[in-house]
């Protein structure tokens, strides 16, 4: 009996040190070859260009409230020439008469009243589409409703990567700062899936970006046929398009915090989950190694940290496991936590540690409630 104990506690020790080097292996790849590009990216200083004309899309439906409070800020953006298209998709509030009125102070703004069948899908694709059809410029930037771009140079910031080639640029969304437990973690939320899409765009394998800050020209729209590949869902118009325009359309990234565009937390959460949820309707599109490349992240990071709270529990030489962990967790802490700083998220990043494994347990916890909740509305 005692050498079966023995044989067990070693076969337990043994696997549990295999996981913990493969597992810690595994974070530090994610951590050198993923996510440092983003820690040290510094964009290429560049002259002043000429501006390029600018067509801004935003696709709402039943927004008049939000257009009330932000639409102006879009609207007087420090800028030469650009227009400002609204689609404004079945609203049944008082969206037209804030439009109307908008539209008298403002000559570059365009209104497109959309009145659709109830028979058509739903979603933001077909107003983006019109929007675009609308848009007597060749460059697009995309935002939404309810967003208010940081500052008056959000345009300026944004299309600068025109000036270097780009035909599709990659923005970040923040979401102000509220009292309570569900606005960090929607916002940490927002944040890391930032630090990540961010950071594959860098390793030139691009999965998303964010509809309500993203810019593409209309020759790079065009060269995928636009939402034609995945028009049956809802979603897509910011994470399938991106993926399907990467392959065929130099993609860059912006993250000078003045082109930030920022909107309003969901209140609930409720809402919250059912926001997720109409977002992960995508997901089973995605390729994959994208989909491994996502999932492995927060699965050997639980791994690595269970394989070491084991090895202390009945393995010896706990100076040296203690060693490489605190080791392990300074590095990401170092390189992950610069990814948040570049994002302006730097509460977030004093904290990394604790959102890290936290946010490890929780997102698998909302993607499977999610699944239950399934969303395929707007």
């Amino acid at each position: 009996m005692i050498e079966l104990n023995q044989f067990l506690n070693n076969g337990l020790f043994i696997g549990c040190l295999v996981l913990f080097y493969l597992t810690i292996s595994v974070q530090l790849y994610y951590i050198f070859f993923i996510f440092r590009k983003l820690a040290f990216y510094s964009p290429d200083d560049k002259t002043e260009q000429e501006e390029i004309p600018l067509s801004i899309i935003i696709a709402s439906r039943n927004d008049g409230k939000a257009l009330e409070e932000n639409l102006e800020s879009v609207l007087n953006q420090s800028y030469s020439t650009f227009e400002v298209i609204v689609v404004n998709n079945n609203s049944v509030d008082h969206s037209k008469q804030v439009l109307s009125e908008l539209e008298k102070k403002h000559p570059h703004l365009k209104i497109v009243e959309f009145n659709n069948s109830r028979h058509i899908r739903p979603g933001k694709k077909l107003p983006i589409t019109i929007g675009i059809k609308a848009a007597k410029n060749e460059h697009l930037i995309l935002t939404d409703a309810d967003c208010r771009p940081a500052s008056l140079l959000w345009l300026k910031k944004m299309a600068q990567g025109f000036s270097n080639k780009e035909e599709v640029i990659l923005g970040y969304g923040p979401y102000y700062k509220a009292n309570g437990l569900l606005n960090r973690i929607i916002r940490f939320d927002t944040a890391w899936i930032g630090v990540n899409y961010l950071s594959f765009a860098l390793n030139k394998t691009a999965y998303m970006g964010v509809g309500r800050n993203l810019a593409y020209t209309k020759e790079a729209y065009h060269s995928v046929d636009g939402f034609k590949s995945h028009y049956s869902l809802a979603s897509g118009d910011d994470d399938l398009f991106v993926q399907e325009v990467s392959k065929k359309s130099p993609l860059g990234i912006q993250i000078d915090t003045d082109s930030f565009c920022y909107s309003s937390t969901k209140k609930t959460w409720s809402a919250w989950i059912k926001q997720k949820s109409r977002h992960y309707t995508t997901s089973s599109k995605y390729g994959f190694i994208k989909k491994l490349l996502l999932a492995i992240y927060p699965i050997s990071l639980i791994l690595a940290w269970f394989s070491f709270v084991s090895l202390v529990i009945v393995g010896d030489s706990l100076f040296i496991f203690i060693t490489i962990m605190s080791m392990f967790c300074l590095i990401k802490w170092w390189i992950q936590g610069r990814c948040l700083l570049k994002l302006n998220e730097r509460k977030f990043a004093l904290l990394f540690p604790f959102w890290d494994i936290f946010y490890a347990v929780l997102s698998p916890l909302i993607f499977l409630f999610g699944k239950t909740k399934r969303n395929n509305n707007w």
